[in-house]
């Protein structure tokens, strides 16, 4: 087989869905932006993106306080049936899903800068399994690719592309 074929292979033995802009469940949020990702990689429960859904996003170096502000957005966001669209990078990132998750309520989106299959930062490797397994993460990266630098202002198109609204904390 081609590697083409092998990468497909690994894809689906990996129970990630491949997206293009005319597969059923790509966004429809995203399909209309002006320049969409050719193409998404999802693992876990599509249906999330029916939801109502919110992005939070913030500093990695977030201090106390902006950390317990988005741990209990997280918290009330869930508790409210509202999707959390985030990065799952430290910071911010990580305690809005944490928060989210913490109530039980509405899934988190975990939206990465690298293949689903590259836990990055390698900190948060039981957060990305929680996220996986109770909602969905989305990259437009291949597995196996490493996040670059340009790949996180990349993945921060998708994750406001993915949501209704943007509070940054």
């Amino acid at each position: 087989p081609t590697d083409l074929d092998r990468l497909w292979a690994r894809h689906q033995e990996a129970g990630i869905v491949v997206c293009g802009h005319q597969h059923p469940a790509f966004p429809d949020l995203l399909r209309d932006d002006p320049e969409p990702p050719a193409v998404l990689f999802c693992r876990g429960d599509l249906a999330v993106l029916e939801r109502r859904r919110v992005a939070v996003v913030g500093t990695r170096n977030a201090s106390r306080y902006g950390l317990g502000v988005a741990e209990r957005l997280g918290e009330r966001l869930g508790a409210a049936g509202v999707a959390v669209v985030s990065g799952l990078a430290l910071g911010v990132d990580g305690a809005v899903h944490r928060g989210l998750l913490h109530t039980g309520g509405a899934p988190p989106v975990g939206v990465v800068a690298c293949g689903l299959d590259v836990v990055y930062p390698g900190r948060h490797r039981d957060l990305w399994q929680r996220v996986g397994a109770e909602g969905l993460l989305v990259s437009e990266m291949p597995l196996g690719l490493r996040p670059t630098r340009w790949s996180f202002p990349a993945r921060n198109r998708i994750i406001a592309g993915l949501s209704e609204v943007v509070v940054v904390v």
